[in-house]
């Protein structure tokens, strides 16, 4: 079953599955009395047939439903299993109903043995073959459209909408994800202001790459804002999600790290607590800097064993707060292997002119990743909060996924 066509031209394998050697002769002569530029080989069970598909391809199976080692449309069913390729079943002419009964079990076509010419035989591969691949099409794409819809369901527990009624402070963030053709990973963050003015956000990132690591990081972002609406504060909160996290975590080597962050603007002051996280990046007009602040474990590496100190500062009457996930930082410069890291990171942000937030953070990851070249593997999310006492006037968000 070799092509043996050059330049790319039509060409059909054809695996011929019949135990009588007469019917084998005469479908071989059917098939070279017409212009169809084939490659034929034949197996006399179904057996052989299975084992011969395993190891190689075919467009189309010719298949009798009578074989020594099974009969019926169960022959059709076993062969299918194995293959892509088109099956066109070879019936007698006593069976009126096998061939309607293949085609219910996934046959392309049939033919009638002593009925057929090679006009029809020729026609009969050609379509079949049309017939499989428009069915393999449909069905890749209802593939790619039940992934497509599982992704929005992610993105909206990610990155949802924030909750904020301040006119002082805004919210804006990015999300790039690392795995080839997926919308979201494990990163997620939020945003919430509560009764009392306080604006509270979240950036984590779950261990690890793919669905689990993404469900697991919606089930801690619902949870985290549930817990702050309801009134967790500080390490009690980190706590209620360590435990949260180790309850819904897929294996027991999964872990979190995470910042919470606490912006009163009334005070003027922010408080930080890191769990197994970077510290974020102050935005003043003096430059950016790395907040030095204490850190705490990540969750679930020492479960309800875990200290997450608070740092507090005070703020400027302007400013902006950058908090990232490591997704940012680990990709290389291009220059001597050397990895960006926060120092090459806070130079990006000094040579970034723009005073637009969201222009801000498409700029810095565009040039990150044109500094890795396009390497990154590890999901990226980035949260900016943006905060003016003095300042009065419409709120304004922009949140969104990367392209």
């Amino acid at each position: 079953m070799t092509d043996q066509t050059t330049g790319g031209a039509e060409h059909y394998r054809i695996l011929l599955v019949e135990d009588d050697d007469g019917d084998a002769l005469l479908v071989e002569e059917l098939l070279a009395d017409t212009d169809l530029p084939h490659t034929l080989a034949r197996c006399r069970t179904a057996a052989d047939a299975r084992a011969m598909l395993a190891e190689d391809h075919a467009d189309c199976v010719l298949l009798d439903l009578h074989l020594p080692d099974i009969s019926g449309v169960e022959t059709v069913q076993a062969i299918q299993t194995r293959t892509h390729a088109a099956i066109i079943v070879l019936t007698g002419l006593q069976e009126p109903r096998a061939g309607v009964e293949a085609l219910a079990a996934g046959a392309q076509d049939y033919l009638i043995k002593g009925k057929v010419e090679p006009d029809l035989i020729q026609r009969a591969v050609r379509y079949a073959v049309q017939r499989k691949q428009a069915e393999r099409a449909n069905a890749a794409l209802q593939v790619g459209r039940l992934r497509a819809e599982e992704n929005a369901r992610l993105e909206r527990g990610l990155l949802p909408d924030p909750i904020l009624s301040s006119t002082t402070v805004t919210a804006s963030s990015r999300y790039f994800p690392g795995r080839a053709q997926a919308l979201l990973g494990g990163d997620f963050l939020d945003v919430v202001q509560t009764d009392d003015g306080q604006v509270h956000a979240v950036i984590g990132d779950v261990s690890g790459h793919g669905p689990d690591a993404a469900a697991l990081g919606v089930c801690l972002r619902i949870a985290w804002r549930s817990l702050t609406l309801g009134g967790h504060r500080d390490q009690e909160l980190l706590h209620l999600l360590e435990r949260i996290h180790i309850a819904e975590r897929t294996g027991s080597d999964l872990f979190t790290t995470c910042s919470l962050i606490t912006l009163d603007p009334k005070a003027a002051t922010l408080t930080l607590h890191l769990a197994g996280h970077h510290g974020p990046l102050l935005l003043t007009p003096d430059g950016p800097q790395e907040v030095a602040a204490t850190h705490g474990v990540a969750l679930g590496i020492l479960p309800g064993l875990g200290k997450w100190p608070a740092t507090t500062l005070s703020l400027p009457r302007r400013g902006a707060l950058v908090a990232y996930t490591d997704g940012l930082i680990e990709g290389y410069t291009g220059h001597d292997g050397d990895r960006l890291g926060v120092t090459g990171l806070l130079h990006l942000i000094g040579t970034i002119r723009t005073q637009d937030p969201g222009s801000h953070l498409d700029q810095l990851i565009a040039r990150t990743r044109q500094l890795n070249a396009d390497r990154h593997t590890d999901d990226l999310a980035i949260l900016r909060l943006d905060w003016d006492t003095g300042a009065h006037g419409q709120r304004a968000n922009a949140w969104r996924t990367a392209p």
